[in-house]
């Protein structure tokens, strides 16, 4: 992968360099990617990605195990393979990659729906005004640490989330401990036991404060059986204990106990939040659910030649349905540049307890195609098997969909989008409720 510098300047203002560009895409992650390798390689369009990391990829990149790449490429990849595959295609069908970049905001961000769109962004080189008739956010997920999670105790050396702990063990081959606590049970959570083992770590323990894992059933037997990692269930971490370094974990139990686990690294796991800062900034409306921007099934958001794509949307996917939606929005961008319309109605689709979030969560009326065929959802329960999803608007059920298997929080839950076009632009902006039937 061979990165290309940006292109000459078309103006000049003083210490800043202003361009234009057709597409500029914000992030360079596998959605990103795959987004501007099927725009470029129209050969009609020019794109320029950028990245504040200084290698693209996004979070495979330190993702040093297989699994990547099976559907999209035909064959197994390791994560940094799986980055590199992407910006490969990027590069190679044309498209302008650059990292190293920080986008620090709107330049019109006072005037939210104003056209055409600038941002400003600072790298090594200066910094520069990008003008550009549409953009792409893509900019991610991040797991949430434990400053965020409010967790008590002292300010301890050996503290990670699973994204500090693959960088420190992968990237800088720094040591990390001897004993570590997983905070977490979902699949995030094993990926970081499989990176404290491959460290020499022993695994202590996971901890969830549910009452059953959330991963794969395999990969939690696997664990626990063969790499004898017990499982804490309906435990959280209470507080962390000492000085300069780690030395243990107070774990509050539901049943009201309190318990003390040694160990000198701990990891916390999932809890993910939308890196959903740029999009604020430039005044897209964001979903009080998902936390990441509103979009409906072409990934528009509110305000017009603004898309976004990838875990933005619903932290956390697998890297495959990113890069996938990534292809998948290349039509409606494409679209965009030729009529640049936007929607005249938005009708918004919500969710109702226990489920927690649905992505997209925009319906147009006018254009009621869900690029992806359906809806990614969240519980914060456990589903049984026989239940079913109910989606009605004003008291009018469009459609219900059994589940075919239990579904069960921090796992996906997909939702046909076979009743989208039924959904119609009346109702006096009544959104779309989506609820569980037991």
């Amino acid at each position: 992968m061979n990165s290309e510098q940006p292109p000459a300047a078309t103006g000049r203002a003083p210490g800043r360099r202003e361009r234009a560009v057709d597409v500029l895409v914000v992030g360079a992650g596998p959605a990103g990617l795959a987004l501007a390798s099927r725009l470029a390689a129209t050969g009609s369009v020019g794109v320029e990605v950028v990245d504040r990391e200084d290698e693209p990829g996004g979070v495979p990149r330190h993702c040093f195990h297989s699994g990547f790449g099976l559907r999209e490429a035909g064959r197994p990849m390791t994560g940094p393979a799986y980055a590199l595959h992407w910006a490969d295609a990027a590069v190679h069908a044309g498209a302008t990659l650059r990292t190293g970049v920080t986008v620090t905001g709107w330049s019109d961000a006072a005037v939210p729906a104003a056209a055409p769109l600038r941002v400003d962004v600072t790298s090594p080189a200066g910094t520069e005004r990008i003008t550009a008739r549409a953009v792409v956010l893509a900019t991610g997920a991040r797991e949430r640490p434990r400053a965020a999670r409010l967790v008590p105790g002292t300010r301890p050396g050996g503290v990670f989330t699973t994204g500090d702990l693959q960088r420190t063990v992968h990237v800088h081959r720094r040591p990390v401990g001897r004993r570590a606590v997983v905070v977490g049970a979902e699949s995030v959570s094993y990926s970081a036991v499989r990176t404290l083992r491959e460290a020499g770590v022993e695994v202590v323990a996971m901890v969830t404060e549910l009452p059953y894992h959330q991963a794969a059933p395999v990969t939690a037997l696997d664990a626990r059986l063969r790499h004898g990692v017990p499982l804490l269930v309906g435990a959280r971490v209470g507080e962390l204990l000492g000085r300069g370094r780690l030395s243990g974990v107070a774990l509050r139990h539901r049943d009201g106990r309190s318990t003390t686990v040694a160990c000198d690294t701990v990891v916390f796991t999932g809890d993910w939040i939308p890196d959903h800062e740029l999009a604020r900034r430039g005044g897209v409306t964001l979903d009080r659910a998902t936390r990441g921007p509103a979009v409906d099934g072409s990934f528009r958001t509110d305000r017009a030649g603004v898309f976004a794509v990838g875990s933005l949307l619903h932290a956390v996917e697998p890297a495959g349905t990113a890069a996938r939606e990534g292809l998948l929005a290349a039509g409606p961008v494409l679209r965009h540049l030729t009529d640049g319309t936007g929607p005249a109605v938005r009708v918004p689709v919500e969710v109702d307890a226990p489920l927690l979030w649905i992505a997209p969560n925009r319906i147009d009326p006018a254009d009621p195609c869900v690029a992806t065929g359906g809806f990614t959802l969240r519980t914060e329960s456990r589903l049984g098997p026989w239940s079913s999803l109910v989606v009605s608007r004003g008291g009018r059920v469009l459609h219900r969909q059994r589940l075919l298997r239990s579904a069960v929080p921090n796992r996906t839950v997909r939702l046909s989008a076979a009743w989208t076009a039924n959904v119609g632009a009346g109702a006096d902006g009544e959104p779309v409720r989506i609820s569980v039937e037991r």
